[in-house]
Parts: C-alpha cells; structure tokens; sequence
C-alpha cells in the first residue's frame, strides 16, 4: 500500500469516516475509492455489501476482477438517559460488537459499576456531542423519557445522519415530540427519519425485553442503511 493512502486511512480513521481500498488482481493497482465513485452502478453495486458488512471480499468492478477491503469505524450506540433499558442495552451492545456511550446529567443515576465498559458521562448531551461529535456510524438512542434531556440529542443525530435515531414513548408522546421538533425547525423528513416509539416491535414487556428490541432495530438499520455517501 502506497504510504499517501495509509495517510488517508488513517485521516479517515480519526475523523471516524469509512474508507474503501480496491486492488486490480491483475495488475496490482491500489486505489481509494472515493464517494463520487459510489454514484455508478457498477461500482455501487460492488462495494455496498462490504460498506454495510465491513467485510473484504471480490468483485468486479469496470469489466476487470479487483479485491475490496473497507475501513470503517467502530459502530457505536449513544444512549441519553441512563435508567433500565440503557443498562441492559450497554451489556447487550457490549456483546454485539458496538461501543457505547451513557449520557446523563443526573450524576446519580451513572454508576460505572452498572454500565460495564459503556462510557459515562454525567453531562449536558451538548457537552458531550462538542468533544464527541455524532457521525453516520453512530445510533442515538433517546430513552430517558425526558424532553428536555432528549429533544436536543434528537435534532443533533438527525443532523449528523446518524444511522438510526430512536426515542422511547408510546404513540402519543410521539406526537408530542414531533410537534416539539417542528417548533424547532425540524423538517418533516427528518423527523420521519426517527423510530418513535423506539424498537422493533417485539410486544417487549419490561426494560431488558425493550432493550432488545432496541439493539435488534438498530442492527437492522446499520444492515439496511444507505451507504452511498459513507467514504471518503
């Protein structure tokens, strides 16, 4: 690998952005596929299995046989509110393979020993998103049943294009927050962009069950999402 491209990885790596090397197998040519690359079919086609996945493999690309490998960066769920559910989640999460994160400003409720290896933050979600910024690989899941703790977390992740954006309550709550999220600017698109109430519906009964439908939900749409804009 030429060292200007490991450069790039590794830029891409800090700034938690994927990154797609493709290899001519018969002449030994290693590229970076860019983003307006991603706009052809072919090419498209070729590289969308591995963005979702993560995984190298083969395929052809422009008539000629090349290897794909992609970088990208850890998935990671960001939880606001730090009660049941995001307790169960944060072990679960642990297990799936995501890094998580536990905002929430009432000290009180962060115990490390509760969250195993999440990251704790007892924080304005603001704070927090300054020296951790939101990005396309990252699910928010708003679960403190506060809007004042998980209106602003919601209006950020959709502006980051965050893969999923969930928030707990049942129907009518929802249509609160939607009325709250229009007051503040939020477009429709955006706001239909949330999974409200949050989770599959698995007729989930306590707070272990609703984590699982959570994590369920948010596997689903990092397997599902659009990926055309994810590299560099």
């Amino acid at each position: 690998m030429l060292p200007a491209h490991l450069h790039e990885i590794n830029a891409a790596r800090d700034a938690r952005r994927a990154m797609v090397v493709v290899s001519d197998l018969d002449t030994g040519e290693t590229r970076l596929l860019r983003a307006e690359e991603l706009s052809d079919p072919v090419s498209a086609s070729a590289v969308e299995s591995a963005l979702r996945t993560g995984k190298a493999g083969l395929a052809g690309i422009g008539g000629r046989s090349v290897f794909i490998n992609v970088h990208l960066p850890p998935p990671r769920i960001v939880a606001i509110g730090a009660g049941h559910i995001a307790q169960a989640l944060a072990g679960m999460a642990a297990i799936a393979g995501f890094d998580m994160v536990i905002i929430d400003p009432r000290g009180s409720m962060i115990s490390p020993a509760t969250f195993g290896t999440a990251a704790l933050f007892a924080e304005q979600p603001e704070d927090v998103f300054q020296r951790r910024p939101l990005d396309a690989f990252t699910a928010l899941a708003a679960v403190a049943h506060d809007p004042s703790l998980d209106d602003l977390p919601l209006t950020k992740a959709l502006a980051a294009q965050c893969f999923y954006v969930g928030a707990l309550g049942g129907k009518k709550s929802h249509a609160k927050r939607i009325e709250r999220l229009a007051g503040l600017g939020v477009d429709d698109a955006a706001i239909a962009r949330i999974h409200g109430p949050i989770g599959l519906d698995i007729r989930a009964a306590n707070p272990a069950e609703i984590a699982v439908s959570i994590l369920a939900d948010i596997i689903l749409s990092l397997r599902t999402r659009n990926v055309s804009a994810t590299a560099i």
